[in-house]
Formats: C-alpha cells, sequence, structure tokens
C-alpha cells in the first residue's frame, strides 16, 4: 500500500478527499492530513509519504516553493495538486517542477482517482533504489530551490542569516540545502553569504564618506577585523587598498 498525506485549508475538502476518494481500492491509504503548507511539510518529513494531494494556494506559503522543496527532498514523492487558482502559467511551472497532476476545484470524483492511478503508475515504474538519484524533472525542482535561496540570501545578506532560516523560507531542511548549494554552487552557505556580503561591501566603498567601519557592520560582519580578513582573502586587498585603488584624482 502506497501512503498519501492531504494538505489543505479547507478542512471540508481535507475530509472529503480523506473519505471519499476510494484509496484502499488504489492501492493506498491516507497516513495524515494538515491544514497548511508549513505543517504539511512537518508531516511529510515525520511520515514519507509515496504521494502528497495539496492545494498550493494557501494562506502564508508560496505553493510552487513547496512544490519544489517537496520534489527536491523527496524525489520518489508524487504530487497532484488540488486548487481554485486557474492560471496556465502557473500550471506550467507546476508540472515543470514536478507535480503530478494539476486539478482545478471542484474536480470529479473520476479526476481524482485518475490522478491517483496516475501516481501509483509512476511510482511502480520506478526501480526501488532511487530514493537520492535523478528523475526526470528533479533537477528543475533542484534548480528552483537554490536559485530562490539565492535570491533571499542577497536581499537579507546584511542581516544575521543563519542556514536555518534560509532552509525554513524555501520549504527544506537544512541539510537537504547544504547540499544543494554545495552541489549547485560548488560553495557552502557560509562562503555564499560572505561572498555576497563583500560585493554589497564593495558598492558601500565607492563613496569615499563612509567609514570602513561602518561598511563592515552596515554589510553583516560583526565587527571589522573580520570584514577586513574575510573582504581581503576575497578581493586579495584590504577595504583600504580596495578603496585607494578606485579612487579617481579630480581633475584640475
Amino acid at each position: 500500500m502506497y501512503k498519501a498525506v492531504i494538505v489543505d485549508d479547507d478542512r471540508l475538502i481535507v475530509r472529503g478527499l480523506s473519505s471519499v476518494v476510494r484509496w484502499g481500492e488504489l492501492g493506498c491509504e491516507v497516513v495524515g492530513t494538515a491544514a497548511d503548507g508549513q505543517a504539511g511539510i512537518e508531516l511529510i518529513r515525520q511520515k514519507r509519504p509515496d504521494i502528497l494531494l495539496t492545494d498550493i494556494r494557501m494562506p502564508n506559503v508560496d505553493g510552487l516553493t513547496m512544490a519544489a522543496a517537496v520534489r527536491s527532498e523527496f524525489p520518489r514523492m508524487q504530487i497532484a495538486v488540488l486548487t481554485a487558482y486557474r492560471d496556465f502559467e502557473y500550471a506550467q511551472q507546476a508540472i515543470r517542477l514536478g507535480v503530478c497532476r494539476y486539478l482545478l476545484k471542484p474536480s470529479h470524483m473520476e479526476e481524482l482517482e485518475e490522478a491517483v492511478r496516475a501516481m501509483t503508475a509512476r511510482l511502480d515504474a520506478l526501480p526501488v533504489e532511487r530514493e537520492e538519484a535523478e528523475i526526470p524533472e528533479v533537477s528543475a525542482a533542484h534548480g528552483y530551490i537554490v536559485e530562490n535561496a539565492l535570491a533571499w540570501m542577497r536581499a537579507h545578506c546584511a542581516e544575521h542569516l543563519t542556514l536555518e532560516a534560509v532552509a525554513e523560507h524555501v520549504y527544506v531542511s537544512q541539510w537537504h540545502l547544504s547540499k544543494l548549494l554545495n552541489r549547485e554552487m560548488g560553495m557552502g552557505f557560509l562562503e555564499l553569504l560572505n561572498g555576497m556580503r563583500i560585493d554589497a561591501a564593495r558598492e558601500l566603498l565607492r563613496d569615499p564618506g563612509r567609514r570602513i567601519v561602518d561598511v563592515a557592520y552596515d554589510t553583516g560582519f560583526s565587527d571589522v577585523a573580520h570584514f577586513s580578513k574575510t573582504f581581503k582573502k576575497i578581493t586579495g586587498r584590504t577595504p583600504g587598498e580596495y578603496r585607494a585603488a578606485r579612487m579617481v584624482p579630480k581633475s584640475e
């Protein structure tokens, strides 16, 4: 029996899907339900289901990022979306990220059960030892997660940023995000974060009136010594040397 999880903020829909779909006849059992995306991710990590039936337009949830996170972290899992969100491009992106079926509410029982059959057929076709192997469209989910993580890091790099906070933003575990960053970017979280901070510092150092100590704090470093050491490691120069080399003499 394949394990299934249902995630939707409409409790009536959750109750209906749990009881009306002929799960047993389709070779499945519902092992848990959740009413929002964050609870859904936690339930998925706990139950490790084979099938996820979910709405991806829930409060406080980036649906595409959640779908990509599930597909990236659990490549064998099959996903069907049941949503009232009628946007063709959104649906196309969801399918590119590994969603098996994109169903519009209200859906007929035949559509729902066909979606479950499609997901079990995909699972039947997967070799047993492929939990971490590349499955078609999983690489797209990996890329989507990394792209979103990097964008969020750039926007918040001057803050006290942690791997845990970034992983939470893109709905994956810290371990999985760390693995993706190393594999896709060839660098770890701290190296990427420091690189972003130094890029920001380069721009701030163009202002001759801005003190180096202020640049250090404004780009997320806790002390100027660490900032100077990191800056030289990445650029080959101290902040002062970098600024001096870029000072253009005023014309007389």
